[in-house]
């Protein structure tokens, strides 16, 4: 198969959207302990779902729906000279939800491996 064969392939390929494991990456990242939201826009980009920058908008929309679900908490901090700002917690029902979660992202994790694995086997029989 040619270079541009694999490019053309790999466009169509993995159309999952990345947003939707936002809300997984915003509890993941509460796990280390309270957080403002842009210490949270900066650690998100780390679990490798979003790419590019994370838009702030789209963070603390999922951040006051999160809040309204009892996932997180939020509280005002104003400690300094600066602004106060809005320190999130993570609840005991966040991290509830973090971890079905991770069970979910590892039978998902499983079945792709086993697609892979077969699609291989196929190809090392067409090998042969």
């Amino acid at each position: 198969m040619s270079r541009n064969e694999q490019e053309g392939g790999a466009r169509h390929a993995g159309g999952a959207k990345p947003e939707r494991y936002i809300q997984p990456s915003i509890l993941m990242a509460l796990l280390d302990g309270p957080s403002y939201g842009y210490q949270l826009l900066q650690r998100l980009p780390g679990y490798g779902f979003l790419r590019d920058e994370v838009p702030p908008g789209m963070i603390y929309r999922h951040l006051r729906q999160m809040e309204e679900e009892r996932l997180v908490e939020s509280r005002w901090e104003a400690e300094g000279s600066g602004p106060a700002k809005r320190v999130y917690v993570l609840t005991a029902e966040g991290g509830e939800v973090l971890e079905a979660w991770v069970a979910h992202m590892e039978r998902k994790a499983r079945r792709l491996a086993d697609f892979v694995d077969a699609y291989r086997r196929r190809m090392d029989t067409r090998a042969t």
